[in-house]
Protein backbone atom coordinates (compact mmCIF):
# COMPACT_ATOMS: atom_id res chain seq x y z
CA UNK A 1 0.00 0.00 0.00
CA UNK A 2 1.18 3.28 -1.19
CA UNK A 3 0.66 6.65 0.93
CA UNK A 4 0.57 9.72 -0.87
CA UNK A 5 2.59 12.64 1.42
CA UNK A 6 0.49 14.64 3.60
CA UNK A 7 1.43 17.95 2.22
CA UNK A 8 1.85 18.52 -1.59
CA UNK A 9 4.06 21.29 -0.05
CA UNK A 10 6.72 18.07 0.54
CA UNK A 11 10.45 19.42 -0.05
CA UNK A 12 11.84 16.15 -1.38
CA UNK A 13 15.51 17.69 -1.24
CA UNK A 14 14.80 17.89 2.23
CA UNK A 15 13.65 14.44 2.88
CA UNK A 16 14.78 12.10 5.13
CA UNK A 17 14.52 8.94 3.21
CA UNK A 18 14.45 4.92 5.51
CA UNK A 19 14.72 2.06 3.72
CA UNK A 20 13.28 -1.10 5.59
CA UNK A 21 13.29 -4.68 5.01
CA UNK A 22 13.06 -8.17 6.17
CA UNK A 23 13.98 -12.10 5.41
CA UNK A 24 13.32 -13.30 8.43
CA UNK A 25 9.31 -12.76 10.13
CA UNK A 26 10.58 -14.04 13.79
CA UNK A 27 7.29 -15.11 15.06
CA UNK A 28 5.12 -12.14 12.90
CA UNK A 29 2.67 -14.17 10.33
CA UNK A 30 4.88 -12.54 7.48
CA UNK A 31 7.87 -10.35 6.67
CA UNK A 32 5.26 -7.31 5.24
CA UNK A 33 3.76 -8.12 9.25
CA UNK A 34 6.64 -7.03 10.83
CA UNK A 35 7.70 -4.78 8.51
CA UNK A 36 4.40 -2.82 9.35
CA UNK A 37 5.37 -3.58 12.67
CA UNK A 38 8.44 -1.75 12.35
CA UNK A 39 7.14 0.73 10.50
CA UNK A 40 4.22 1.68 13.51
CA UNK A 41 7.46 2.17 15.71
CA UNK A 42 8.50 5.32 13.85
CA UNK A 43 6.24 7.93 15.44
CA UNK A 44 6.76 6.95 18.89
CA UNK A 45 10.62 7.12 18.35
CA UNK A 46 10.36 10.61 17.10
CA UNK A 47 10.18 9.95 13.16
CA UNK A 48 6.65 10.49 12.00
CA UNK A 49 6.13 8.92 8.76
CA UNK A 50 5.07 11.13 5.94
CA UNK A 51 4.67 9.10 2.54
CA UNK A 52 5.68 5.44 2.18
CA UNK A 53 6.04 3.21 -0.38
CA UNK A 54 4.36 -0.46 -0.84
CA UNK A 55 6.34 -3.68 -0.04
CA UNK A 56 8.23 -5.24 -2.77
CA UNK A 57 9.90 -8.20 -3.02
CA UNK A 58 13.36 -9.88 -4.55
CA UNK A 59 15.66 -12.70 -3.93
CA UNK A 60 18.07 -12.96 -1.28
CA UNK A 61 21.39 -11.12 -2.11
CA UNK A 62 24.15 -12.13 -2.65
CA UNK A 63 23.06 -15.64 -1.74
CA UNK A 64 19.62 -16.05 -3.29
CA UNK A 65 19.26 -19.66 -2.03
CA UNK A 66 18.31 -17.88 1.19
CA UNK A 67 15.13 -16.53 2.09
CA UNK A 68 13.11 -13.99 0.09
CA UNK A 69 13.21 -10.39 0.91
CA UNK A 70 10.38 -7.93 1.32
CA UNK A 71 11.36 -3.97 0.78
CA UNK A 72 10.15 -0.78 1.06
CA UNK A 73 10.27 3.16 1.62
CA UNK A 74 9.49 5.69 3.91
CA UNK A 75 10.08 9.18 3.95
CA UNK A 76 9.95 10.98 8.01
CA UNK A 77 9.99 14.41 9.37
CA UNK A 78 12.26 15.16 11.75
CA UNK A 79 14.48 18.00 13.07
CA UNK A 80 16.71 15.46 14.12
CA UNK A 81 20.71 15.14 13.37
CA UNK A 82 21.24 11.90 10.99
CA UNK A 83 23.55 10.16 13.53
CA UNK A 84 20.67 10.67 15.86
CA UNK A 85 18.21 9.64 13.16
CA UNK A 86 20.44 6.19 13.05
CA UNK A 87 20.80 5.82 16.53
CA UNK A 88 16.67 5.85 16.58
CA UNK A 89 16.62 3.12 13.49
CA UNK A 90 19.02 1.13 15.75
CA UNK A 91 17.09 1.18 18.79
CA UNK A 92 14.14 -0.14 16.47
CA UNK A 93 16.28 -2.97 14.96
CA UNK A 94 16.88 -4.04 18.05
CA UNK A 95 13.12 -4.16 19.18
CA UNK A 96 12.78 -6.69 16.46
CA UNK A 97 15.66 -8.47 17.66
CA UNK A 98 17.97 -7.73 14.58
CA UNK A 99 21.57 -9.35 15.33
CA UNK A 100 23.96 -8.24 13.27
CA UNK A 101 26.32 -11.10 12.80
CA UNK A 102 27.18 -11.72 8.94
CA UNK A 103 27.70 -8.91 6.54
CA UNK A 104 24.33 -9.19 4.13
CA UNK A 105 22.95 -12.24 6.49
CA UNK A 106 19.40 -13.22 6.56
CA UNK A 107 17.61 -10.53 9.48
CA UNK A 108 14.25 -9.89 10.81
CA UNK A 109 14.23 -6.11 10.47
CA UNK A 110 17.13 -3.57 8.68
CA UNK A 111 16.82 -0.20 8.63
CA UNK A 112 18.83 2.23 6.70
CA UNK A 113 19.13 5.82 6.25
CA UNK A 114 19.48 6.22 2.49
CA UNK A 115 19.26 10.22 2.52
CA UNK A 116 19.02 13.19 4.90
CA UNK A 117 18.34 15.75 3.01
CA UNK A 118 20.89 17.02 0.83
CA UNK A 119 23.46 15.89 3.44
CA UNK A 120 26.48 14.64 1.68
CA UNK A 121 28.49 13.21 4.98
CA UNK A 122 31.12 10.30 4.73
CA UNK A 123 32.58 9.11 9.03
CA UNK A 124 33.92 5.74 10.15
CA UNK A 125 29.98 5.47 11.54
CA UNK A 126 27.79 7.39 9.00
CA UNK A 127 27.35 8.02 5.33
CA UNK A 128 24.85 9.38 3.87
CA UNK A 129 23.14 9.36 1.00
CA UNK A 130 23.69 5.36 1.19
CA UNK A 131 26.74 4.50 -0.40
CA UNK A 132 24.77 1.64 -2.47
CA UNK A 133 21.11 2.42 -2.55
CA UNK A 134 21.68 4.13 -5.91
CA UNK A 135 22.54 0.36 -7.26
CA UNK A 136 19.33 -0.82 -5.78
CA UNK A 137 16.10 -2.00 -7.39
CA UNK A 138 14.83 -2.22 -4.25
CA UNK A 139 15.63 0.38 -2.79
CA UNK A 140 15.26 2.79 -5.45
CA UNK A 141 12.00 1.09 -7.05
CA UNK A 142 9.65 2.19 -3.84
CA UNK A 143 11.86 5.15 -3.36
CA UNK A 144 10.67 5.99 -7.34
CA UNK A 145 7.07 4.63 -6.35
CA UNK A 146 6.53 7.13 -3.27
CA UNK A 147 8.72 10.14 -4.62
CA UNK A 148 9.82 9.67 -8.28
CA UNK A 149 11.17 13.35 -8.47
CA UNK A 150 13.72 12.96 -5.56
CA UNK A 151 17.25 13.09 -6.50
CA UNK A 152 20.51 12.16 -5.01
CA UNK A 153 22.44 14.22 -3.13
CA UNK A 154 25.37 13.50 -4.81
CA UNK A 155 24.67 12.42 -8.76
CA UNK A 156 21.43 14.18 -9.06
CA UNK A 157 19.77 11.70 -10.60
CA UNK A 158 15.49 10.94 -10.03
CA UNK A 159 14.41 8.07 -8.40
CA UNK A 160 13.36 6.69 -10.81
CA UNK A 161 16.39 7.10 -13.51
CA UNK A 162 17.90 5.38 -10.73
CA UNK A 163 15.46 2.43 -10.48
CA UNK A 164 15.69 2.53 -14.02
CA UNK A 165 19.49 2.04 -14.01
CA UNK A 166 19.45 -0.08 -10.84
CA UNK A 167 22.41 -3.09 -11.14
CA UNK A 168 21.13 -4.91 -7.87
CA UNK A 169 18.09 -6.81 -7.26
CA UNK A 170 16.94 -6.56 -10.71
CA UNK A 171 14.04 -9.32 -9.72
CA UNK A 172 12.62 -6.95 -7.62
CA UNK A 173 8.91 -6.21 -7.84
CA UNK A 174 6.01 -4.53 -5.88
CA UNK A 175 4.13 -7.14 -4.27
CA UNK A 176 0.59 -7.66 -5.21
Amino acid sequence: MTSSPKSSNLNLGESIVVALGSNVSDGFESCEALLEAALAEFPGAGLPVIARSGWWRSAAWPDPAGPEYRNGIALVETNDPPDAVLAKLHAIECRFRRVRVLKNAPRTLDLDLIAHGRRVIDTPGLTVPHPRAADRLFVMGPLAEVAPTWRHPVSGRTAVELAATATVGLDAEPVS
